[in-house]
């Protein structure tokens, strides 16, 4: 049978506010998340035992547990008899790198799973099982511009996202989630926040996009730069591009990113910055 194919989409965290740390251990968050057009592939050859294969330059990096492996057996012990198979993994994306790597692979991997077992997995039971997963998992099973808040299980859309340019840096040593949590030392969740009173909306308008992100900035920036002081100089050299108009770190980094007007700006800042720090991964891509 013919492989299905799907794309972890590298998830970026435009803001990130972490408001304290729940009973349940978990974060509190609010953070706007939005997806470049790059990503690891995933490819499912349904029929048969299930198993993965993993190549692709980020694959040495990775080891133990893997997420698509965890989706599969949740989707068949939700679903007895799902069919199930090879999986092949082409890790493009940094590891650890606050792009939300693994999560979308799972989310990926869950798609995949219902597109070969027609309807089996309808997209409710996909969002049941997506926040067991993992708290991003939820978000990139749609891999669109949305609101995330809870500890990233609850998912609002986003409207009239605009369509900007991007540029992703990163210096190399990965970064573990728990340990730049665990940095931040947030205090406990004084309350259970207010929902949003209404959907947000940049009717298309990149300034608006760049009004509401500009002053929200990511809680987890100063705690990931103890942690790798290369952030320090990624964001830096980000800030010195021409046209740059947001540079911050993506989630727990050490990933950086900068906004830019046009895909156009953003491939021009790559290959400036990919010519002054040849040993960085850098890649420009589209948002919205």
């Amino acid at each position: 049978m013919t492989a299905l194919r799907d794309t972890g989409w590298a998830k970026l965290n435009l803001t990130l506010e972490v408001l304290g740390r729940r009973p349940d251990g978990f974060h509190e968050l609010n953070s706007l998340v939005a997806f470049a057009r790059l990503g690891d592939t995933i490819e499912l050859e349904p029929g048969g035992a299930l198993d993965l294969d993993v190549e692709g330059p980020f694959a040495p990096a990775l080891s133990g547990d893997n997420l698509i492996v965890r989706a599969a057996e949740a989707a068949s012990r939700i679903t007895p008899g799902v069919k199930l198979g090879r999986f092949r993994l082409i890790k493009m994306l940094p590891v650890a790198a606050g792009l939300g790597g693994g999560s979308a692979d799972a989310a990926a991997a869950l798609r995949l799973i219902a597109r070969a077992n027609q309807g089996a997995l309808p997209d409710a039971a996909l969002a049941e099982l997506a926040p067991k997963l993992g708290s991003d998992v939820s978000v990139c099973l749609k891999s669109r511009p949305a609101l995330m808040t809870g500890r990233g299980e609850t998912v609002e859309p986003v409207r009239g996202f605009p369509s900007c340019g991007v540029l992703l840096a990163n210096p190399g040593p990965a970064l573990a989630t728990e340990a730049v949590y665990a940095g931040l030392r947030a205090g406990a969740l004084a309350a259970p926040p207010r929902p949003q009173a209404e959907t947000l909306d940049f009717q298309d308008d990149f300034e608006r996009l760049i009004a509401y992100a500009l002053p929200r900035g990511n809680d987890l920036e100063a705690p990931a730069a103890q942690l790798a002081p290369s952030i320090r100089g990624v964001l830096a050299a980000l800030l010195s591009l021409e046209g740059v108009r947001i540079a911050r770190l993506s989630g727990s980094g050490p990933t950086c990113f900068a906004l830019f007007a046009t895909e156009e700006e953003a491939k021009r800042a790559a290959a400036t910055l990919a010519e002054a720090h040849p040993d960085w991964w850098t890649v420009s891509s589209t948002l919205g």
